[in-house]
């Protein structure tokens, strides 16, 4: 990615900077980390075009 300094480089930043780290949350969310679900939660109501699949969770005793 360049940084030139301009308005659409910053933009871009920003929208790649959100996106990156809301990936890394959702692989965490995969995972069962319940504060990875939680947060994951909350990011996509604040951010609509946002759509990640939850994990089901299993009780151990079933497995």
């Amino acid at each position: 990615m360049l940084l030139d300094g301009t308005e659409d480089a910053d933009r871009r930043l920003k929208s790649m900077l959100v996106w990156d780290v809301n990936n890394g949350i959702s692989r965490r969310s995969w995972a069962r980390n319940e504060g990875a679900i939680f947060a994951i939660k909350r990011a996509m109501e604040v951010e609509p075009l946002l759509k990640v699949t939850l994990p089901n969770m299993v009780d151990d005793t079933l497995l």
